[in-house]
């Protein structure tokens, strides 16, 4: 088809009652209609979920003051509430050292608990496993704070231990289900490939099917490390609180954590106090955020 042909000006029109494909049928503009409408409303609910975030980190920003800094980083807080300067250093410290204690005894413990709801071939005793973990998971932590009182503090007394047993009891569930899930989505023709190669069941799971849902299990555990991090409630019960540092495992000592040092700062009237307590909250914030920021970084690279 030459220029000429492509150019001519007196080319037949197109029948009559027919529609050019550049208007739109009805139909296609009330579609187009009900996604725009849905596309705001869809943006509005997004705008209402960020918003409470919002207003919290404004609030405690705004309400931190001066209090946050590296000297609130470094020192501990003073022995009184109307003295100004010091810090949560202690209170930083008994928050990583509890909850790093309770996620050494969560973790092997719950990764294992998926390995027998995934490979055990769905025994009698995964129903129960599932029921119990599900049950776990919606108990209100006070109640696990009461629990390890009645059976550990009682005789242990308060203390670092006794604390990373409740911790441990809240992360328990959200390791097992999340660990469970990675593993299902772990191909059976890995595990099939291996096991024609000759490998036994236990090395297939521990060096194929394990490594192929590492970063989903680590993303799992980071989640439920920032879960534990930001309990107060049972620690209230178990670890006590402390204005010293302490190294201790266990003791009549107790533990100092940043959720419980805030909750002294804010039920005190002086100001000093409160603003500690402020900029406690903002170096909470920050831990779990970053956590939270690892296990997605994480969890990206893992479906890369």
């Amino acid at each position: 088809m030459t220029t000429d042909t492509l150019l001519r000006t007196d080319a037949p029109l197109p029948p009559e009652g027919t529609r050019s494909l550049h208007e739109l049928e009805g139909n296609a503009r009330r579609r187009k209609r009900t996604s725009r409408l849905l596309t705001m409303v869809l943006f509005g609910a997004m705008v209402g979920g960020i918003t409470p975030l919002v207003l919290i980190l404004w609030q405690v920003v705004a309400n931190s003051g001066a209090a946050f800094g590296w000297e609130f980083l470094t020192q501990v807080e003073p022995l009184s509430y109307r003295e100004t300067g010091g810090g949560y250093l202690h209170g930083m410290w008994g928050t990583v050292y509890t909850t790093g204690m309770a996620a050494i005894m969560t973790v092997p413990m719950g990764i294992a608990a998926a390995v027998y709801l995934t490979e055990g071939g769905g025994g009698r005793y995964a129903v129960v496993v599932r029921f119990f973990t599900d049950v776990m998971t919606g108990v209100p932590s006070i109640f696990v704070g009461l629990a390890v009182y009645a059976i550990l503090v009682t005789q242990l007394r308060f203390g670092t231990f006794t604390g990373a047993v409740a911790l441990s009891i809240i992360m328990l569930p959200i390791v097992v289900r999340t660990a469970e899930e990675m593993l299902y989505l772990v191909p059976p023709d890995l595990r099939n490939a291996s096991l024609a190669l000759g490998a036994r069941r236990w090395q297939t799971t521990l060096k194929v099917v394990l490594p192929a849902a590492g970063p989903g299990v680590i993303t799992g555990v980071m989640l439920a490390v920032a879960r534990a991090a930001g309990e107060t409630a049972p620690l209230v019960l178990t670890a006590l609180g402390a204005r010293t540092v302490v190294t201790a495992i266990q003791g009549g000592n107790g533990q100092a954590d940043i959720g419980l040092l805030m909750t002294d700062g804010l039920r005190q009237p002086f100001a000093p106090g409160i603003e500690r307590a402020w900029a406690g909250g903002l170096t909470l914030i920050a831990i779990v955020l970053l956590l939270t920021i690892i296990a997605r970084v994480i969890n990206q690279r893992s479906q890369i």
